[in-house]
């Protein structure tokens, strides 16, 4: 008779999610040495636990740190120099904007907050005028579209109230 799907969600209960964690921790540390042996695999498994103790298994004679530098060599050579330079090149240049971008958007927040507008031309201070006018517009049909719907609610609520009364 085989187990049941195991539900893959966090275990609530500390004593039974540390039992968990042993058994399973064992059990992978055991099938890391079996497919080490049986494939003859360079196998480096590192398992921290939430309580920071680390649990190793490395099938490489020579250690752990040969396999993380055979790691690293291996990880590292499949990128193409060239190209990481140009992708890293397109990404300032993104940030380069989106960082402009930002700044424009804090100098227009703070104008609209009322600060650092001394310095503004007339031109300027009409324009912001306009806009806190028609942000203002907007906020206030808002807030009557709100207020009618809530209205609307409560006519609806004392109609059904009345009518059930009545019956």
């Amino acid at each position: 008779m085989g187990r049941g799907k195991v539900v893959l969600k966090r275990i609530e209960n500390k004593i039974n999610r540390q039992v968990t964690f042993a058994k399973r921790r064992n059990g992978l540390l055991k099938k890391a040495y079996e497919l080490s042996v049986l494939c003859d695999a360079e196998i480096a498994l590192l398992v921290f636990s939430n309580r920071g103790k680390l649990y190793e298994f490395c099938s490489s004679p020579s250690g752990m740190a040969k396999t993380f530098e055979k790691y690293r060599k291996h990880s590292y050579a499949t990128i193409d120099p060239n190209q990481s330079a140009k992708n890293l090149q397109e990404k300032y240049q993104d940030y380069l904007k989106l960082k402009s971008r930002v700044e424009i958007l804090q100098h227009s927040q703070r104008h609209l907050l009322g600060e650092e507008i001394a310095g503004m031309g007339v031109n300027e201070l009409e324009q912001l005028e306009r806009q806190v006018d028609a942000s203002l517009r907007q906020i206030r049909s808002t807030k009557a579209r709100s207020m009618l719907n809530q209205l609307s609610d409560l006519t609806t609520k004392v109609y059904i109230k009345i009518h059930t009364n009545v019956q």
